[in-house]
Parts: C-alpha cells; sequence; structure tokens
C-alpha cells in the first residue's frame, strides 16, 4: 500500500493488522480520487474510520490543507501517526483514538469539514449510523464531499445488473442509507460508481435543486 501522488507519491503505509481493517486498494483509491480530483487542493478533511489513516494521508499529498483522523483502535492510531511521519505530513494531521459518535459530538457547532471520509468495516453497517451523526452535528459544510466505501454483492461478472441505474438506486438506499428513506432526503448522491466486489458513492449535504 502506497501514496499514488502528489507530495508523497510512491511512500509505502504501513497497515494494522487484524479482521477490522482492511485497506482500500490502490485502484479503488485512484478510482475515489479522481471523483474528486479538482476538489482537493485546500480543503479539510476528515476521516472517521481511519484505519491506516491512507485516505487523509493521500488527500494531503494531493494538496489538501490539513485532515483530522479518528480510529477507535489505539493500534491503529499508532499506524497513523507512523504513517503521517514517514510522508512528512504529520503537522498536517490531527490524530485521536475516539469513538466517531464521540468526536461528532465534541466537534458539533465548533468544527466543519469540507471532504469526509466512511470506510468502517464492511460488516459493521456503520455508514448509516455515521452519516446520521453528521447531519445531526452538522460537521459537513456547505458543499462538501461524503464518501462512502461498502461492499458490492453484485457478481463480478453480472455485466447487466452493474448498468441497472434502479438497482443501484436500490442498493444505495439499504447500504448505505440503511433503507431509511428520511436519512437519505438529508443528502444527494453526487456519483456511485463499482469496481469489482466495492462500491464508492460520492454524497453532497442536502438535495439539489431540480
Amino acid at each position: 500500500m502506497r501514496v499514488i501522488t502528489g507530495s508523497a507519491r510512491g511512500t509505502k503505509l504501513n497497515t494494522p493488522e487484524g479482521e477490522n481493517t482492511r485497506p482500500t486498494t490502490d485502484r479503488i483509491k485512484e478510482a475515489l480520487f479522481s471523483m474528486i480530483q479538482f476538489d482537493i487542493e485546500g480543503r479539510t478533511v476528515l476521516d472517521l474510520f481511519a484505519g491506516s489513516g491512507q485516505l487523509a494521508i493521500e488527500a494531503l499529498s494531493r494538496g489538501a490543507s490539513r485532515a483530522t483522523l479518528i480510529d477507535s483502535s489505539r493500534d491503529a492510531v499508532n499506524i497513523i501517526i507512523e504513517n503521517a511521519k514517514k510522508t512528512h505530513l504529520y503537522e498536517k494531521c490531527r490524530i485521536s483514538a475516539a469513538d466517531y459518535k464521540s468526536f461528532i459530538r465534541g466537534a458539533s457547532g465548533r468544527e466543519k469539514y469540507d471532504i469526509i471520509f466512511l470506510d468502517p468495516p464492511y460488516a459493521s453497517g456503520l455508514i448509516p449510523e455515521a452519516l446520521a451523526a453528521i447531519s445531526e452535528g452538522n460537521i459537513a459544510s456547505e458543499g462538501s464531499y461524503i464518501i462512502c466505501e461498502t461492499e458490492s454483492t453484485i457478481p463480478p461478472k453480472a455485466s447487466r445488473l452493474k448498468k441497472d441505474a434502479s438497482y443501484a438506486e436500490k442498493i444505495i438506499m439499504e447500504d448505505v442509507f440503511g433503507g431509511r428513506e428520511e436519512l437519505a432526503a438529508k443528502y444527494e448522491v453526487v456519483k456511485s460508481s463499482l469496481y469489482s466486489h466495492t462500491r464508492i458513492t460520492v454524497l453532497t449535504p442536502g438535495k439539489a435543486e431540480k
């Protein structure tokens, strides 16, 4: 696992051991950042389930101004600190061992973020709860991007199903919003794309005018 481009390009990153951490592959990471490549420079970043810290570090390498990296695992936080120092981006980082809900409660009314990464363990089902907490805490700035990484259950060779927009909408409602229409109403889906077994969904707060 490495930083793909920017000031820390090519730097190899360490990864926490254990089943609770699932590093985003370079291919998916490149696809993810291509979705927001013109909206990174000078932005503030929050990674709520940071793991190795690779997503926030990649954003900093590409020109984000600062990043807050949160993980409930102390072992993961130690790895994040190592990686931030290896990439010479530590001074732009705020790194904390905390539960995501506790962090959002503390940040509510005090902090806003332009890019928020949500990449918890697939089986955790935490993305809908995190989105609800982000909305309630009002920590996403106007025009911000919230990037959700979820597992795809579509078989790799099911090309017709992959292109079915109505099916994708159904899956996003279930996996990203937990089937909660009132939660989905708080966000606009900017883009959602499938990469092998992973779906990347980019949201922004509020609904776009029709």
